[in-house]
């Protein structure tokens, strides 16, 4: 997969926002102007839909599929493509809260990505949440590790990932991140949307007022992304 014809090239990189789900790949396509270019491919090495601009900034949004295993093929095939070897990636989408008194529409920014296979740090944890704060005011933004799973966690396993001091879950984040700076040093972070908490649990998303929630989030939040990006592209002192 390569970059959007109409992406803009900037110093250090574009910018890649990887998600798993469709109804997440919406969400992000809709924030965008206009109909973003490009189709969805599915087996092998997940493709996704590649974006265009708003508000000053400019991304390719990869939908990776669903699972580590998916999200780690998908990411190291679009990471091979054209122009990308320098790209910034931030892995985005619903998760699952741990902490008691989270509500669907809450954000997570991850300090850390974890799973069986490892930590990764995570990139400018602090100022992208001062950036989603603005982006999405009235939000709770919660800043903490995030946890992977190879499946969907529920009751019991819940509280035993929040007892590692983990403050949400999903499946594909630690594999992107991984996958991600395994194949060069580059920019990462991890921002989800919260569809079912302790408290909130869904059966399915969509199918209830946690779900709209969490999906009208999603969609306001790549001005921030693009905030983040810019800052990553900023000299190291």
């Amino acid at each position: 997969m390569s970059p959007a014809a109409g992406d803009r090239t900037v110093r250090g990189g574009p910018l890649l926002v990887a998600c798993a789900l469709r109804i997440e790949q919406m969400a992000l396509r809709s924030a965008g102007r206009g109909s973003p270019r490009g189709t969805d491919a599915h087996g092998g090495a997940q493709g996704g839909a590649q974006g265009g601009a708003q508000g000053g900034g400019a991304y390719t949004l990869l939908r990776t599929g669903m699972g580590p295993c998916a999200a780690e093929r998908a990411v190291l095939a679009a990471l091979d493509g054209p122009g990308m070897d320098r790209a910034a990636l931030l892995a985005t989408g619903f998760c699952a809260g741990l902490v008691p008194g989270m509500s669907p529409g809450d954000l997570v920014v991850a300090e850390e990505t974890r799973d069986p296979r490892g930590t990764v740090p995570c990139t400018g944890t602090a100022l992208l949440a001062e950036a989603l704060a603005r982006a999405v005011p009235g939000r709770t933004v919660h800043i903490g590790p995030l946890t992977g799973s190879d499946h969907i966690v529920r009751g019991r396993e819940r509280a035993q990932l929040r007892a590692t001091g983990a403050v949400a879950v999903d499946m594909e984040s630690a594999a992107t991140l991984r996958a991600a700076v395994g194949d060069g040093d580059r920019p990462v972070a991890a921002v989800r949307v919260i569809v079912d908490a302790p408290e909130h649990e869904l059966v399915r998303i969509g199918t209830v007022r946690g779900g709209i929630s969490a999906f009208r989030v999603l969609r306001a939040v790549l001005p921030a992304f693009y905030e983040w990006h810019r800052s990553s592209l900023l000299p190291r002192r």
